[in-house]
């Protein structure tokens, strides 16, 4: 679809941190996740819209963001959708055979988190045993209404792509044949900081994806990779079910993740993940506090 934007962030600004604005950042290169934990003063212009999903026309008014949101608020996403089992060397990690048909599950919209500076709690229930795991993810965004739509067409549904931490309890998860419980406590898919246009990112196979744990890369892994590629999933997620504008669909996580890690590498209060997807979107950063 077309887009009045290339890439936009939902944030408060330093002169006015009591709204929430939307923009364009004043640099295309910049990590705008990386800059703001490095303490850089990210400028961008104004929208007139207060919403992502109606952004209205760049302004010339310049704005310092004080701190970057959720593209979405909850109210705009609905349900999430999440896609398990995506990637064909995770499954392999995993020892599992290769899906005929994407495996999904949902979060709801009290999962949605926002990126650093706000933590996301860990959960009293994954604290019990500390398998809390991370996994980093393409976010796809649904920017219009789309119902039994076809892979050719399926690009014209997407308003734009950012990244997503698909947050896990493993216990919960193995404990129970479907996993919404397990993925779906409050704040568990931080998502983030920046919406990228298909204009940028034409082809979302061709980007890279990279999870960092406590700065060592435990995650790297080309989109190329995916078992059932984005216009695969939107079209198939829409058969005989409608996709509202600001639906959330997360497309699954390369290998590396905690618990397929011998021994295992789960996440722990203090801890801090950061998923990088480039080109373009830059850096989703992560601290873990326990509930």
């Amino acid at each position: 679809m077309a887009s009045s934007f290339s890439r936009l962030v939902r944030f408060v600004s330093k002169s006015n941190p009591s709204r929430t604005f939307i923009g364009e950042p004043m640099d295309a290169n910049l990590d705008i996740g990386l800059a703001l934990y490095n303490g850089k003063d990210v400028q961008v212009k104004r929208f007139t819209g207060s919403s992502i999903l109606a952004p209205g026309q760049r302004t010339e008014n310049v704005e310092s963001i004080k701190a970057v949101l959720s593209p979405l608020a909850q109210d705009e996403v609905g349900t999430i959708r999440c896609v398990g089992l995506n990637y064909v060397s995770h499954a392999k990690e995993m020892n599992l055979h290769l899906p005929d048909l994407p495996s999904i599950f949902l979060k709801p919209s009290t999962a949605l988190g926002n990126p650093w500076p706000e933590p996301c709690l860990l959960p009293k229930i994954t604290q019990k045993d500390n398998t809390g795991d991370y996994e980093s993810e393409l976010a796809v965004i649904i920017g219009k209404t789309a119902k039994n739509v076809s892979e050719k067409d399926a690009f014209d549904y997407i308003l734009g792509y950012t990244a997503a931490n698909d947050i896990s309890s493993r216990t919960s998860q193995n404990n129970q044949s479907q996993w919404c419980f397990s993925k779906g406590f409050d704040g568990a898919c931080p998502l983030g900081p920046v919406v990228v246009s298909t204009s940028l990112i034409p082809d979302p196979s061709q980007l890279r994806i990279k999870g960092s744990l406590n700065g060592n890369v435990v995650q790297d892994c080309g989109l190329g990779d995916m078992i059932f590629t984005v216009p695969q999933l939107i079209s198939f997620l829409s058969q005989g079910t409608t996709l509202f504008p600001g639906t959330v669909i997360i497309t699954g996580t390369p290998p590396g993740v905690g618990a397929a890690k011998r021994p295992p590498q789960f996440i722990k209060e203090g801890d801090e993940f950061r998923v990088s997807l480039e080109p373009h979107i830059g850096t989703l950063i992560t601290q873990f506090r326990n509930e």
